[in-house]
This record gives C-alpha cells, sequence and structure tokens, in this order.
C-alpha cells in the first residue's frame, strides 16, 4: 500500500505528502491569480462612480472563482492522484456557493451603481441593462448560476434523480461560455492595457484546456488505446457481482489498488448510464475488475453482461491508495461493499502489521470475505468481522470501541470506506482518539 508504483512499496518519510504538494500546488495558483487580478483592478483606475468600482472588484473575483471551479472539476490525474476526486468536488461545491453570492453582490451593486449615475429607480435601470449586450450576458449568466445552486441545496439535491440534477448543473457550462463573453464585451479592466489582456486570455485558455484535457482527451484516448472490454461476469451473490475488464496494453494504465473508476456499458445500458465502482483487486496488467451490489437499475443489470460487450472507462480516480502512506501498520475499515477497494489495497500491503475492521449486518453479507481472509493469511494480518444492525452495535466505531479493537490505531494509517453514516461516526471517532490527520484516509466512490 505504499510507494508511487505497485512494486517496492516503502513508507514516505521526510518528503512532502502527496496531499500537502497537491492542496499547495491548487492553492498557490489561486492566490497568485487573486493577487494578479487585485493589482490590475488597483492599476486599472476608478469607475464612473464608487459602487460600480466595487461591483467591478466583486465581478473580477467572481470570473476568479469560476476559473477555479473549472480547475477543480477538470480531472486531472495529478490533482486527482494526490488530492481525490471527493475532496475536490466538496471544494467545488463550497467555492461554488462562493461564486453564487459573489456574483450576486456584483449584480446587484451594478444596477445600483448605474441607478445612482442615472438618477432611476433600479427596476427602471435594470430593465434598461437588460438591452444592452453586455449586460445581458451577464444577466443570463448569473440567472444559470442561480438555478444550479438552487437545485444544488440539500433539500432539492435529495429530491431529484442523479442524471436530472446532473442535466441542470450541466448548465454551468453555459454560465461559463456567457460570462466569458460578457467579459469580452465588458473591457473596463482588462482591456486598459495588452498584457491585461494577455493575462486574461492564458487564464481562460489554460482554464478550459484543463477541462477539455481531462475530461474530453485523456478518456477518449484511453478508450481508444485500451478497448475495454467484458471479459468474465462471475456472481458473488445473489445481490452482488463481480465483471472482469480486459483490453490493450493494461499494464500501462496508471491505475492503482483502491481508485474507482466510472464505468459505462454503452451496448447494455444508455449512454448516459455512468456509474463509479473502485477496483475491487489489484490491477495486475491483464484485467480490472470491479464488484457492485444491485442498489439501481445500471448495478442490477451487471450479472447479465455479455463476455465481449464494449465497456467505456472514465479514470481511474481517487486518493484512496498506498502513495498516501505514511506508517508501517495500517487500519483497514470497511462497511458492506466499501471493504471493495480495502480488499484490493490489502495485495499491495506487503510490509508491516494490517488489521481489517469489516462491518456488515451479518455474515452472510460479507462480500469477498474469503478473499480478505485469504489475502490477510498470507500477510499475517488480523480480521474483525463486526455484525448486527448499526442501531444494535454502533460501539465498535465509537472511540473506545476502536481503541479496544487497535490498541495502537493511533500509530496506523487508518483507510475508511463504507455508507456515510458509518465513515462520518468513524472519522469523528479518529478526531476524538487523535490520530493526526496525515494518516487518515476516506474517500466517498460519487460522482457528486
Amino acid at each position: 500500500m505504499v510507494g508511487d508504483s505497485a512494486k517496492g512499496h516503502r513508507v514516505r518519510r521526510g518528503s512532502v505528502a502527496p496531499r500537502v504538494a497537491g492542496q499547495w500546488a491548487l492553492w498557490t495558483f489561486a492566490v497568485v491569480n487573486v493577487v494578479v487580478v487585485e493589482a490590475l483592478f488597483l492599476t486599472a483606475g476608478p469607475g464612473k462612480n464608487g459602487t460600480l468600482t466595487v461591483a467591478r472588484f466583486f465581478g473580477l473575483h467572481a470570473a476568479l472563482l469560476m476559473l477555479l471551479q473549472l480547475l477543480l472539476v477538470a480531472r486531472l490525474p495529478w490533482l486527482d492522484r494526490r488530492i481525490g476526486m471527493d475532496r475536490l468536488t466538496r471544494w467545488h461545491r463550497w467555492v461554488g456557493f462562493t461564486l453564487l453570492w459573489t456574483l450576486l453582490t456584483h449584480a446587484v451593486l451594478v444596477v445600483l451603481g448605474y441607478a445612482r449615475l442615472d438618477g432611476a429607480s433600479m427596476p427602471e435601470t435594470f430593465l434598461a441593462l437588460g438591452g444592452v449586450p453586455a449586460s445581458l450576458l451577464g444577466m443570463l449568466a448569473a440567472a444559470v448560476v442561480v438555478l444550479v445552486a438552487a437545485v444544488s441545496t440539500g433539500y432539492l439535491r435529495r429530491r431529484l434523480r442523479y442524471e436530472t440534477w446532473h442535466a441542470l448543473h450541466l448548465l454551468l457550462y453555459l454560465a461559463v461560455g456567457l460570462s466569458f463573453a460578457h467579459q469580452l464585451l465588458e473591457t473596463t479592466t482588462f482591456g486598459a492595457s495588452g498584457s491585461a489582456l494577455a493575462y486574461w486570455w492564458a487564464l481562460w485558455s489554460s482554464a478550459f484546456g484543463a477541462l477539455v484535457w481531462g475530461r474530453l482527451v485523456v478518456p477518449v484516448w484511453r478508450n481508444s488505446y485500451h478497448r475495454f472490454r467484458v471479459a468474465a461476469v462471475v456472481p458473488e451473490s445473489d445481490a452482488v457481482v463481480s465483471v472482469y475488464v480486459t483490453g490493450r496494453h493494461l499494464d500501462r494504465l496508471p491505475a492503482r489498488a483502491g481508485q474507482f473508476c466510472v464505468w459505462r456499458f454503452p451496448g447494455h445500458h444508455h449512454w448516459w448510464s455512468a456509474n463509479p465502482f473502485s477496483l475491487s483487486a489489484a490491477p495486475d496488467g491483464r484485467s480490472l475488475r470491479l464488484t457492485a451490489r444491485a442498489a439501481g437499475t445500471t448495478s442490477a443489470g451487471l450479472r447479465h453482461l455479455a463476455v465481449g460487450t464494449r465497456v467505456f472507462m472514465e479514470g481511474p480516480y481517487g486518493a484512496f491508495t498506498s502513495l498516501h502512506r505514511t506508517r508501517p501498520g495500517a487500519l483497514l475499515i470497511a462497511g458492506g461493499v466499501g471493504i471493495t477497494p480495502v480488499r484490493a489495497l490489502l495485495e499491495e500491503h506487503t510490509s508491516g502489521d494490517v488489521v481489517v475492521l469489516y462491518r456488515v449486518r451479518s455474515a452472510e453479507d460479507a462480500v469477498l470475505i474469503g478473499e480478505v481472509r485469504e489475502l490477510l493469511g498470507a500477510r499475517g494480518g488480523r480480521l474483525h468481522l463486526l455484525t448486527g444492525r448499526t442501531a444494535e452495535g454502533a460501539g465498535p466505531f465509537e472511540p473506545d470501541g476502536l481503541r479496544a479493537l487497535v490498541t495502537d490505531i493511533t500509530e496506523r494509517d487508518v483507510y475508511v470506506c463504507g455508507p456515510p453514516a458509518m465513515t462520518s461516526a468513524v472519522l469523528g471517532a479518529l478526531r476524538t482518539l487523535r490520530v493526526p490527520g496525515r494518516q487518515v484516509h476516506a474517500e466517498k466512490f460519487s460522482l457528486a
């Protein structure tokens, strides 16, 4: 579970942690560009009045937040392996709500500023600005952002099908295009000098380029190169199935145990039916394996896949890997089908003591338990199979329960994968036990 490749794993010592390196790179990019934008703002001179000057300040920072949003969802491999899609998506969400309020502040101040300038009411000014192409584009961009933010609130998000929410969320790309056109027409700051205009074009080109590269070029190239197909379908139980996927040159696919991929089976389901499933076995250069529980139409239908079915795969994604290991010993905690990435990680754990806590309702629900026991037996590890409903046995994941099961827990790397409620309980207990944050690794294997 350690190191940069599947061979020669070792615990990282004395070097910058991959997660820290990724975060430093991302936030250095953000801070440097904030400084540049504010310098350009200050040197561009005042606006037509004080209110419009402040409005321009918020508008520039709204544009910068929009560019950061593109970078956070670009799924750039280097960033994803170090930070993880789960954390990047969470940041994307909070940056998105910050963008919403920054954009609304900018819009209100623009209307207020022109209302004061023209001696008109705000409603009259709003309607008048709607007849100006640059302002109209900005208004439409703001309206789209407000719509997407509304459907992304917890209340509405829980009541929408993922496909519906995702389709609405894609409207943000329209908002980005409208915003870019709005800025080209509103040249108050970046038209002030050739260097400012060149900088703004370079920034937008980089953001769009990163998005196209990570979301389009890399997936299309990998699928064209590797030509993934179903090699075998193996039922693990009445509700769980494993699918083996083969292809060309899989030894060159940069996949690691613990990662997940977004899988599509176009000949079996609609193109837009995509599911994130983690790799349930360490990549061996010959095949990939995913193991899924029947939780919806797509996952339930996997057992009916025909051998030879073409597969379109995006990824691999995620930072739930041995790249982030810091200690010789490890504690792997899994709940339900969350055992799949844990089982894959066990194949890479060739040194140091390892303990697995596997939480299921009953022993019959313990997916891949035979493989887990075999791997632990070969490595001298220990397994605690924790059965019972959550309401009957929350104890094992309370601080005292974890300490009783693994007395040296603060000296281990801890990997956690399971249902959200279980994961939250475990992470809370680890904080109470003062397990250092750099030793805790958890990731949700989901698209949103």
